[in-house]
């Protein structure tokens, strides 16, 4: 279990310097869904499976929206890839930039941080994540409704803006 997670850590660092370092938005966006999924994946390492799997599933909603609005606005006929030169600057970079703030935080951090939740009470009555999950709804259950509407109109107002033809608003742009 701990290689896994390690290989989850690892592709979400690797993740996370392809987003932030690709100035196209279609593969900025595949980053951020492979982001989203190791992010999710290391959540049910550590015992948060419903918390993951709602994640995910608005992550990935609000993921279908952005990536509709930019692929509107900046439709290029040649987006640069990962592989051109520019970009590989950019990783370059970015990658000696985690190496140096990973040395600094190195040593000590890894011996207590891969216990997950549920090992740590041995006759509790809860588990980890349904108690989580439980205060998420109390705390913030009103908020979810909301953000999944604000969400759903969101995605109707980018599809209406990009409809095909000439009828969508962004086409005479």
């Amino acid at each position: 279990m701990t290689y896994i997670m390690s290989l989850f850590l690892f592709g979400l660092v690797l993740g996370l310097v392809a987003v932030a370092s690709n100035p196209s938005p279609y593969f900025a966006a595949l980053g951020l869904v492979v982001v989203a999924g190791l992010g999710c994946g290391i959540l049910v390492g550590h015992g948060g499976h419903f918390l993951s799997l709602i994640l995910f599933l608005i992550y990935l909603g609000g993921m279908l929206v952005v990536f509709a609005y930019s692929a509107a606005l900046a439709a290029e006929p040649y987006p640069e890839s990962w592989g051109s030169r520019p970009v590989m600057v950019y990783i370059l970079a970015y990658v000696v930039g985690v190496v140096m703030v990973s040395g600094q935080f190195w040593g000590g951090w890894y011996e207590t941080s891969w216990v997950p939740v549920d090992e740590l009470g041995e006759l509790s009555v809860l588990r980890g994540d349904s108690g989580g999950v439980a205060l998420m709804y109390a705390g913030g259950g009103g908020m979810l409704v909301i953000s999944a509407w604000v969400l759903l109109l969101t995605l109707f107002v980018v599809l209406e803006l990009t409809r095909g033809l000439s009828r969508g608003a962004l086409r005479a742009v």
